[in-house]
């Protein structure tokens, strides 16, 4: 027998010695549920996400929230204000006791201004799969606050939005209550829609 026969021969046996406990730890990503849970301590080389503000003065770091082993370690999220000073400003998180009820940042982005971050979410526990939460922080107030609230209450319909200014953002809802299939688009001047919410 060859060596390199050999060395092939040895690498498949050990391959088929390696538990399934240890394939599972190598899914650290992608939002999904395993079918055999994760050692503890598991994926901690898991990297957060950092998206820096236009004018490079802030970053916004959505760090996975590993709590339940039995999906990925990224399945729900905190979101975390800092300056490039490294000083926290804010933080909003995301998760849930169990790791099952809570949401992960899906799609996340700056205004053009550098003044508000918006976020878009969904349920990790693929609760009410066509509700897209969005998340939006300001500087100046140094608060996170729901879109829904600057417009009238109604839900989001898309993971997706848009700047079409320095901040007015773009997003979709609902024309009526309770019509998810009637969606239209929504702007809002987030500058002015947070100068009108209610202190926290």
């Amino acid at each position: 027998m060859s060596g390199s026969l050999r060395l092939m021969m040895c690498l498949i046996a050990m391959a088929l010695l390696v538990p399934r406990a240890a394939v599972a730890e190598i899914q650290c990503e992608g939002h999904e549920l395993l079918s055999t849970p994760r050692p503890e301590g598991s994926c901690a080389t898991t990297l957060a996400k950092i998206h820096a503000s236009p004018d490079k003065k802030l970053h916004a770091t959505v760090l996975p929230v590993e709590i339940n082993l039995d999906a990925t370690p990224d399945m729900e999220s905190r979101v975390v204000i800092r300056s490039v000073d490294r000083d926290t400003l804010n933080s909003f998180d995301h998760s849930s006791p169990r790791g099952m009820n809570g949401y992960y940042v899906d799609i996340a982005q700056w205004s053009p201004d550098s003044q508000f971050f918006v976020y878009s979410l969904v349920s990790s526990g693929g609760h009410s799969p066509w509700s897209h939460p969005t998340m939006v922080y300001s500087v100046k107030h140094n608060r996170f606050a729901q879109l829904s609230e600057m417009i009238g209450g109604r839900p989001l319909l898309s993971e997706k939005f848009q700047f079409s200014g320095q901040h007015d953002l773009t997003a979709t809802t609902w024309r009526k209550d309770g019509a998810p299939d009637d969606p239209v688009p929504v702007t809002v001047d987030l500058a002015a829609a947070f100068d009108k919410l209610k202190p926290n």
